[in-house]
């Protein structure tokens, strides 16, 4: 069964909507503006829109979120480094990890509670980004360089797969992933974007392990299966879409981030369908966003 048409299912218009995640602890769907520092926590009602719960404002830009198990807040990747916010809204930095000019961009934790995110340089400079990954014992190693806009992370649902999109060369890699080790290896590509199809963005894996990419400049979601086939095509009607996540009861509607980046006000007045969040129905089933998992130790001395 195809998916359904696409649903606007908020009325903010971001500048750069992104990181649709599904926080399976208090049932809420998270969202950012990256450029505008904003985090955004949202129920679903039952016709699937958008209830605002709270939202955050933090200094500077933010690149992803991931909420942290047996606690109350999240694990944000947001200017050159990571932080941990609290629900009151209180900040308290971790980590710096990216040089001057760089910033953080998309991550996500892989299923043994690690938290990865990735870099690009703020003047989108081919070469210029990185991927580190965020370690339970509070340690973080950088785990590839040379990347151009280290964006969209996903796993396999049998966890020995790990994608990762780079939005400059137009790129869906997979590696093989160590689940005790949380290392990668035989980095091959999936996904090359043809011309007309945009840059692979924010991406999503759903239960069967079918791979679910947002196409920034290409106003589409593209379903692959795990070998990279073009399974189905989703349009968005906004064309910079950003980012996607399975949310709500069910896990079964798909969620969509777009984004009105270098536009002027006048534009996007002009076009009020774009920077919108969008939803699907689908066939699939998708999953939660997995937790950061950190040990208790430093924990402690980060959120006392």
């Amino acid at each position: 069964m195809a998916a359904g048409e696409a649903v606007a299912c908020a009325t903010d218009q971001h500048e750069l909507g992104e990181g649709a995640r599904w926080d399976a602890r208090r049932d809420e769907f998270l969202r950012i503006d990256i450029l505008a520092g904003s985090i955004y926590r949202d129920t679903i009602d039952a016709d699937g829109d958008l209830v605002p719960v709270r939202m955050y404002q933090l200094d500077g830009t933010i690149g992803s979120l991931a909420p942290v198990a047996d606690d109350e807040g999240w694990l944000v990747s947001a200017g050159r480094g990571f932080v941990y916010l609290s629900p009151d809204g209180a900040v308290r930095q971790i980590d710096e990890v990216a040089p001057a000019g760089v910033r953080m961009n998309d991550g996500a934790c892989d299923p043994q509670g690690r938290f990865w995110a990735g870099t690009m340089a703020e003047d989108h400079s081919g070469g210029g980004g990185a991927l580190y990954r965020l370690g339970r014992d509070g340690r973080t190693e950088q785990m590839l360089d040379g990347l151009s806009i280290s964006n969209g992370l996903g796993w396999s649902p049998d966890q020995m797969t790990m994608y990762l999109a780079d939005s400059g060369p137009g790129i869906v890699d997979a590696f093989t992933f160590d689940a005790d080790s949380g290392t990668i290896s035989d980095r091959r590509t999936l996904v090359s974007a043809a011309a007309d199809e945009g840059s692979p963005d924010g991406l999503t894996v759903d239960s069967a392990g079918d791979v679910w990419v947002a196409f920034y400049n290409g106003g589409r979601v593209n379903r692959y299966s795990p070998d990279g086939e073009l399974r189905e095509v989703l349009h968005v009607p906004a064309v910079q879409t950003t980012s996607c996540a399975f949310a709500g009861p069910g896990l079964s509607r798909l969620y969509v981030t777009t984004a009105t980046e270098f536009w002027n006000d006048e534009r996007r007045a002009a076009e009020p369908a774009a920077g919108l969040v969008y939803r699907f129905e689908t066939d699939a089933t998708g999953r939660p966003a997995e937790e950061f998992r950190p040990e208790p130790g430093w924990w402690r001395d980060v959120t006392a």
